[in-house]
């Protein structure tokens, strides 16, 4: 961790709380929002969740399983995100959410029209909207925490893995 944490207190509370309030609460509501608001079926929304993770690297976000009524991702799911194009665990939804992801965080000046026709042939223009949002958010805190070393110390709040 590249950031000195007072004793006894919690990094991500220290950091996204104390060091920057005016910006850090306001991420902090974002990022659970996308949790506690998202439309997207579980599996769409952990495929693009899971991409953004692989490629931020973040420890915290590669661990975390979102659960929704009880429900997860099979164990193996980690597994065929990465395999996102060739998996036979995926419907073609899943699948794009999981190659815009990529995509997003990698070559988003290259997302093509093809692309598009696809995207807008399984998901609506409110459902694109909303995992770009999310995707988004999952991009920068993750990325963000693992920069600055935090994602070995990474909870969210309200939730448990």
């Amino acid at each position: 961790m590249i950031i000195d944490i007072p004793e006894g207190k919690d990094p991500i509370g220290y950091v996204w709380g104390e060091m920057v309030p005016g910006i850090g609460l306001a991420a902090s509501n974002f990022s659970l929002s996308v949790y506690s608001h998202s439309t997207l079926g579980l599996r769409e929304f952990e495929a693009a969740r899971l991409k953004i993770a692989q490629v931020n690297g973040c420890i915290f976000c590669l661990d975390w399983r979102t659960e929704r009524d009880g429900q997860k991702v099979e164990p193996e799911f980690a597994d065929a995100v990465t395999n996102w194009r060739t998996t036979d665990l995926f419907d073609e939804r899943t699948r794009l959410a999981a190659e815009y992801a990529e995509r997003y965080a990698t070559d988003h000046h290259n997302l093509d029209e093809e692309f598009w026709d696809r995207m807008r042939a399984h998901y609506s223009q409110t459902e694109i909207v909303e995992l770009s949002m999310s995707i988004g958010s999952w991009l920068a805190f993750g990325r963000l925490n693992h920069v600055l070393g935090l994602d070995a110390v990474c909870v969210l709040p309200g939730h448990s893995s």
